[in-house]
């Protein structure tokens, strides 16, 4: 009996620890399981991201710089030229660097300067291919965990790169094509070139870019006469200049100019010895300002060239504008410009003498000012500009012609409304609308009146731009929808100063912008009436080649099919009948058809005109700096107008604007209300027309939607 429960023991016991074995074994297989489905997640997590990330880096970060060292140490000065009567190439104005830079060579650069700024700055640059991938590691690192977006671990090489692209916002975007750039960077340059070029861009405060001015500006030495403790005092600056500026702290300066002296002594780079001298050794420090010499005072049109030439410069090569400028003035370059000298002679009789011009004196003091742009509507070649009044006495001052931004009054309507709307088939010419005080606009509950107070009732399109009226312009935007407007002034007419509240009402229909448009803009919107419906984008030069005549940038004309043929040729129909026969007779000439329409904005503050030929478009902004009532008679600004194109269309070839093909109207706009018949006296908006607000917003948007799906 015993021995029957002993057995039925040791089998239950057996079936216990078998059970026991599977079970654990059912476990282990299942850890297995859940670790090896994690680990085949990581994985194909790990793999995806790098085939995302991989993805990224080649189509989403442009890794080439196109910029060559050669191209900064040339130290030749560029030329702006132009063509003249005969085709040969004259020139213009040489360009004289005004960035305080000079150029210091490799060899002539102090190994203590050089060792000071690799033992503070990058302690593996003579290692490393671009990137110093345990700072670079630990940046990230540090990143997470602190949840803070100051990266860090940038090399010398990448700190060059960040100096001359400007790439410097706080983002993981920015830091990647950073360190793909850097990489690409010492492919093509040895150390001691990359560690030149740091030397000679990087900025040492007081105006100072490059050690030669550095060196000067500090102790009043060239960089070779410098001191192993003066080279350590000069790099200590660059890693915050207000901060480490000694002529702002002296002793910040010392405690980082000792801090960087003991980096180089415990890695090598100087003995215990020269660190005990370089730490006892007082620092002088002298301020050396260089002369200003005689300054060559640049034209508005040349200071236009150069600026166009910089931003086209920063958008192909990808580079800062700093580094634009440095390139511009130091490379050599031949700029060919679209400059006409005939014109901008007759310009500058009228612009620099103020008794040529119209005068009236401001209430408060102020000059009168004026600027004026003139192109060719066909090639979209600036030939002449001026962007003020007066004697030019400084550079780089502000250019009303390119710069300053006012609002131009009912010289915006052409290309705001009719223009749109015609090209959009809302209106012809001879479309009825009911000009009247009583009319209900759908998208708004703003109506504004006209200038005088006064009606004509039912009347065409024509007349409502030969006689500048308000309602007209109101009726036709409310068919045409404010955001229709908005979109076609940005793509198609050029127009880029434009900001969103100015997609309403009164901005567009009266041109009563925020901020206001360029005269530069205005001039190449109205170049597509007279093209046959082709805007042009305006431009101030053709090309630039470099000192050894290679083509560095092209810039052909950049051309937009705004309106078709007869669109445009019905506007030119209309705004050639707003010269003869309406606001704008005083920009009328005696040998040559000109279209054109005025412009006054609220309380008289601005006078516009912006007219053409068939040969020439011109734009004039009249009125003062701070914004004041202009009491003259008539419009100063066609009266400058005709002044300046009179002379420059003696001798030319009469054309005629070509004839349009006129459609049939298309119904009244407005009810038939009888008006007040009342003469207006000219077409000055009044404040009080600006709207309050819009109606329920999402009937706004069911119209602006309406409209463009006309």
């Amino acid at each position: 009996m015993a021995d029957k429960r002993n057995k039925h023991a040791r089998r239950s016991a057996k079936k216990l620890a078998d059970g026991t074995a599977e079970a654990t074994a059912s476990v282990v297989g299942t850890v297995f399981r859940v670790i090896g489905t994690i680990l085949l997640i990581l994985l194909v997590t790990g793999l995806l991201f790098m085939c995302i990330f991989a993805y990224y880096v080649k189509n989403c970060l442009s890794t080439e710089l196109d910029v060559e060292l050669e191209d900064f140490t040339l130290s030749l000065s560029s030329s702006i030229l132009y063509q003249d009567a005969d085709g040969n190439w004259q020139k213009l104005v040489t360009l004289s660097g005004t960035e305080n830079r000079i150029w210091v060579d490799y060899e002539d650069i102090p190994k203590d300067m050089e060792h000071a700024a690799v033992a503070i700055e990058d302690q593996r640059f003579y290692r490393h291919k671009g990137v110093d991938w345990y700072r670079t590691t630990g940046a990230f690192v540090n990143m997470f965990l602190s949840m803070r977006n100051d990266f860090g671990g940038s090399t010398i090489t990448q700190q060059l790169i960040k100096n001359l692209t400007k790439q410097d916002d706080i983002t993981v975007q920015r830091k990647l094509l950073e360190i793909f750039q850097a990489l690409e960077f010492e492919k093509s340059y040895d150390k001691e070139e990359i560690i030149e070029w740091y030397l000679n861009v990087v900025y040492f405060g007081e105006g100072c870019n490059g050690i030669y001015t550095a060196a000067e500006t500090y102790f009043g030495k060239t960089p070779s006469e410098l001191s192993l403790a003066e080279c350590a005092s000069i790099i200590g600056i660059t890693n915050n200049p207000s901060k480490y500026d000694p002529f702002i702290s002296r002793d910040n300066n010392k405690a980082r100019q000792e801090t960087i002296l003991w980096e180089m002594y415990d890695q090598g780079y100087i003995t215990k010895e020269q660190y005990d001298e370089a730490v006892a050794e007082e620092l002088v420090f002298v301020h050396s300002e260089s002369s200003g010499g005689n300054q060559t005072i640049y034209s508005y049109y040349a200071e236009t060239v150069i600026e166009d030439v910089l931003q086209d410069l920063m958008e192909q090569k990808g580079v800062s504008y700093d580094t634009a400028k440095t390139l511009l003035y130091s490379g050599g370059y031949q700029i060919y410009s679209c400059y006409d000298a005939s014109i901008q002679s007759v310009i500058d009789e009228y612009y620099t003498n103020l008794d040529n011009l119209p005068q009236h004196p401001s209430a408060k003091g102020q000059q009168f000012q004026s600027a004026i742009v003139i192109l060719d509507p066909y090639t979209g070649e600036i030939k002449g500009l001026s962007g003020g009044t007066g004697e030019k006495t400084i550079n780089f001052g502000l250019n009303r012609a390119t710069q300053a931004k006012r609002p131009p009054g009912s010289s915006f309507k052409p290309i705001a409304v009719y223009g749109p709307a015609m090209e959009l088939g809302l209106i012809t010419q001879y479309t009825q609308v009911n000009d009247s005080r009583d009319i209900k606009l759908s998208g708004t509950t703003w109506y504004p009146s006209n200038s005088g107070g006064g009606n004509y009732g039912v009347i065409t399109i024509r007349e409502g731009l030969q006689r500048s009226l308000n309602t007209v312009s109101a009726q036709i935007l409310d068919k045409l929808t404010p955001r229709a407007s908005f979109e076609f002034l940005k793509t198609k007419l050029g127009v880029t100063s434009m900001i969103d509240a100015d997609c309403d009402y009164a901005p567009l229909a009266l041109g009563q912008l925020t901020n206001g448009i360029t005269v530069r803009e205005m001039a190449q919107a109205y170049s597509a009436f007279v093209n046959d419906g082709i805007f042009t984008y305006s431009r101030t030069y053709n090309y630039i080649t470099d000192s050894a005549g290679n083509v560095v940038l092209e810039n052909p004309a950049r051309t937009i099919v705004a309106f078709k043929a007869n669109t445009a040729w019905n506007m030119t129909d209309m705004l050639y009948n707003a010269v003869n026969a309406g606001t704008g007779t005083e920009a009328r000439l005696s040998n040559m058809p000109v279209a054109g329409k005025t412009g006054t904005t609220t309380a008289n503050r601005d006078r516009y005109f912006v007219g053409y030929t068939p040969y020439y478009v011109a734009a004039v902004w009249t009125g003062y700096d701070t914004p004041e009532y202009m009491n003259f008679s008539g419009n100063p600004a066609a009266q400058i107008w005709k002044l300046i194109m009179a002379p420059i269309h003696e001798g030319l070839e009469y054309k005629a604007f070509p004839t349009p093909t006129i459609g049939a109207p298309t119904g009244i706009f407005g009810d038939m209300s009888e008006p007040e018949e009342e003469e207006p006296e000219d077409e000055t908006p009044d404040e009080s027309q600006t709207p309050d607000a819009a109606t329920d917003p999402l009937t706004a948007v069911q119209q602006a939607l309406e409209g463009l799906l006309q």
